[in-house]
């Protein structure tokens, strides 16, 4: 730790180089945050918001090269000021594919850079028969519009991984882990782990890697490519921004603490939430915010699993739609166009259309109906077990649709303005999630067993 010499006692500094490992950061951002000498360099490689697909494929959202490209930067800078990296969410969903894939790129790393250091990596992936037990004992629950978890579900989960909270991490760097790699882990946890380790307050810890997990994003204007910085003291945290195009502002923290909330007060996590009911955010000047007054409540330690199954394969089509006729009966038409299809080939194909300009992205939940656009995009979407039946099925419904004789209809030509020529893209495997759920735990490390290795020469 550093020793602030304002009065304060100790502090501690967490470099945030870039919103997800893959996504890019401006050298220079990155250069000046290692001329502070943080104690800390860590990012979050993952999410679930790309979906099912990552998680069930064993593929990562961001690119090889990308990810390559940021770690040699993180890697380079931490070992040259011996401080620890921390890695959270490997290769984006966490599963044992991704985090061999980003192990892979770290050893490949240190080949060429001839570098040395010791790699902590921490597993997530939870056994079926494990996640079975305990759906058994009662000791599984949904999260908010999940469904109730079978044994069926679970065993039909190409993968399943738990969010590991920071206590992993914190063993990894008890047992000397310069480099630590995580499988699937709460967002907030890498950030957090190095703080709670010093003896921070687990609330403030915690609030600050919510803010840092997304980097500039939560800065004004936002940017999931840019570096930033946070310095814990012992009654709070202070936000800087690396890049004098960015700054931090009151509102802007605070709005990035309500990010992915569905309550304003409380932001649960494993073991317990944070309290922001009393959290200040103080303008410093130069573009710093202060924040502090967060508490963590302890609960029942709890993580959250997530596994993802196969379901089929996609084919879609993009099409245009501008006739005022069409756009006034379209809901009408497209469900009559499915039936038909479905009904003359007898096929159990899932067949969707998305109304873009209408409710293409709240779906039934859009509350604007009562303004209709001059235009329509609407990509027609076919899913089926068998990738065959899925081209059929969607050619079929774009071509019923092109010609369909809607009532009121006075042109004879095709009522689509076809994007692409093919029309029709296959998209490949569809997943769903699956297992989306609460695992009570006794102890919020047993599940993440730390492994250690010596990388380099």
């Amino acid at each position: 730790m550093n020793q602030d010499h304002g009065g304060s006692g100790a502090s501690l500094s967490v470099l945030s180089p870039t919103a997800i490992l893959g996504y890019g950061f401006p050298e220079a951002s990155l250069a000046r945050g290692l001329a502070r000498r943080p104690q800390a360099i860590a990012v979050d490689a993952g999410s679930t918001d790309p979906g099912p697909y990552y998680l069930g494929a064993g593929k990562s959202f961001t690119s090889r090269k990308a990810v390559k490209r940021d770690l040699s930067l993180m890697l380079r800078g931490a070992l040259d000021l011996g401080i620890p990296l921390l890695v959270g969410s490997a290769g984006g969903a966490g599963a044992a594919p991704h985090l061999a894939w980003t192990r892979e790129i770290l050893l490949e790393l240190a080949r060429e850079g001839s570098l040395r250091f010791r790699l902590g990596v921490i597993p997530a992936d939870i056994p079926p028969a494990t996640l079975k037990a305990a759906l058994r004992t009662g000791r599984v629950r949904p999260m908010p519009c999940a469904p109730a978890l079978t044994e069926a579900d679970v065993d039909a989960s190409a993968h399943l991984v738990a969010q590991m909270g920071h206590e992993p991490l914190v063993a990894a760097l008890d047992a000397g882990a310069q480099v630590v790699l995580c499988g699937r882990a709460y967002d907030p946890g890498p950030f957090a782990a190095p703080a709670i380790r010093a003896g921070f307050d687990p609330g403030l810890s915690l609030h600050m890697g919510k803010i840092l997990e997304c980097a500039a994003i939560a800065a004004t204007p936002g940017s999931g490519s840019d570096c930033v910085l946070a310095t814990l003291r012992g009654d709070g945290f202070e936000l800087e921004t690396l890049s004098e195009a960015r700054a931090f502002t009151t509102v802007s923290a605070a709005a990035h603490s309500l990010y992915e909330k569905s309550d304003p007060y409380e932001l649960p996590g494993p073991g317990g939430s944070l309290d922001l009911r009393h959290t200040a955010y103080q303008d410093l000047g130069g573009g710093r915010v202060r924040v502090s007054g967060t508490r963590f409540s302890p609960a029942p330690y709890t993580v959250k699993v997530e596994g993802a199954r196969k379901v089929g394969h996609r084919t879609i089509s993009i099409a245009g739609v501008r006739d005022p006729i069409l756009i006034g009966q379209v809901d009408a038409v497209l469900e009559a166009v499915r039936k038909q299809v479905l009904a003359s080939t007898g096929s159990d194909a899932r067949v969707l259309f998305h109304v873009y300009g209408k409710d293409g992205v709240m779906g039934p939940l859009e509350p604007r109906r009562d303004a209709p656009a001059h235009e329509l995009g609407i990509v027609i979407e076919a899913v089926h077990a068998e990738p065959a039946e899925a081209d059929t099925v969607c050619s079929l419904v774009r071509s019923t649709l092109l010609h369909y004789g809607y009532p009121g209809r006075i042109s004879t030509a095709g009522n689509l303005a076809l994007l692409y020529s093919p029309s029709d893209v296959s998209c490949g495997e569809v997943y769903e999630f699956s297992v989306y759920h609460l695992l009570e735990v006794d102890d919020p490390r047993a599940l993440f067993p730390v492994r250690l290795e010596e990388v380099g020469p």
